[in-house]
């Protein structure tokens, strides 16, 4: 791969531009990429970090599949890597139409995306294959939710609620009965995912109840697991997410637990996935991880894995070119990660510096 490389990285503004960029330029094979960048939205990131950027329509707007082929022909890119749930789903419906014209898109196939991304579909395959998950209802009425919630234990019990297919913690609810008193009122800072069952009910009490997940609550730390699959080649990197805000990791430990590296196997030859994605677990009460949701796609913080020794979104790259991927000689190690408020300063429309 001696030539420079155009590439086009979607998601523009999403939270892992810069990781993704950063994985990019620093490869271990020193392979030199223009990187062009997309996003819906003008005012990304990512535009003053990438070489060449452009406003496309969201991807369920019927235009967008042929302003994405517009882009790649006019840059004469080799790959697409898109970072955004929405738009993975879309671009592996075109996949063949793509690699027609000799574009290569970092995505699973369609039929297995579709699977990966539905959580309920997913617990469905965990208990079938026998890879822990928590206890979970899928309901559409007030009266089947009433009922789950019951089962799982409410009000002794916390509930979580959420969509069957979203992402960004989008949806998600922590039901509890948990009250405040003026010291919790004082000393702890107020999750926007907690709701009292009757605020919760108001909700959706003049509304069609759309179809929700309703599962245990889990007490213990949460782990994402960062997971590379070419054919007979996997690589899985587990990290324990220290601090969450926003649904964003600002403190991450690579911890290599054998049990997560084995569900995490085990779950992507069930899906299927290919190229690069991730994993959600939570511990329970007795410390064993539970598989909550899959990402089947670049994962906001999946820098984490490039400095903990492999670099696999820029693998994944190297998979759509079509090179012979060998993971025998990885040496990884159990880096921590603490992510910071960083930003640009624009002026007129034009980069002028970052922090």
């Amino acid at each position: 791969m001696g030539d420079v490389i155009s590439i086009i990285v979607t998601g523009a503004g999403a939270p892992g531009i810069a990781g993704t960029i950063y994985s990019l330029r620093n490869n271990p094979d020193n392979v030199k990429f223009t990187i062009i960048s997309t996003d819906i939205k003008e005012n990304s990131v990512g535009k003053y970090l990438s070489d060449e950027f452009y406003v496309i329509p969201p991807p369920e707007d019927a235009s967008y599949i042929n302003v994405m082929k517009r882009i790649a022909k006019e840059n004469d890119s080799k790959v697409i890597l898109p970072q955004t749930t929405r738009e993975i789903v879309k671009l592996s419906m075109y996949r063949k139409e793509f690699e027609d014209d000799g574009i290569n898109i970092i995505v699973s196939n369609y039929e297995k995306l579709i699977v990966a991304n539905d959580k309920f579909l997913l617990l469905e395959k965990a208990r079938e294959f026998g890879v822990p998950y928590p206890k979970y209802y899928l309901i559409n009425s007030q009266n089947s939710f009433m009922e789950a919630i019951e089962e799982i234990g409410y009000p002794e019990k916390r509930v979580v609620v959420k969509p069957r297919v979203s992402n960004g913690m989008r949806g998600l609810r922590i039901i509890t009965s948990k009250k405040w008193n003026v010291e919790r009122f004082l000393t702890e800072k107020p999750e926007g995912v907690e709701i009292d069952l009757n605020s919760f009910m108001y909700i959706f009490e003049k509304e069609k109840w759309p179809e929700l997940i309703i599962t245990e609550y889990l007490p213990g730390e949460e782990y994402t697991v960062d997971v590379f699959r070419d054919k007979g080649e996997i690589a899985v990197i587990p990290r324990l997410r220290k601090s969450i805000r926003s649904g964003i990791t600002f403190e991450a430990q690579v911890e290599f637990r054998k049990d997560l590296i084995d569900f995490s196997k085990r779950l992507s030859e069930i899906l299927d996935l290919d190229y690069c994605f991730g994993f959600q677990f939570k511990l329970s009460e007795e410390g064993i991880p539970k598989i909550l949701e899959c990402n089947p796609r670049v994962q906001g913080t999946m820098i984490v894995s490039t400095f903990a020794g492999f670099n696999m979104i820029y693998y994944a790259v190297k998979k759509a070119l079509g090179f012979e991927i060998n993971l025998d000689t990885l040496n990884l190690r159990e880096v921590q990660f603490w992510r910071y408020w960083g930003g640009i300063a624009i002026e007129d429309g034009k980069f002028i510096e970052k922090i």
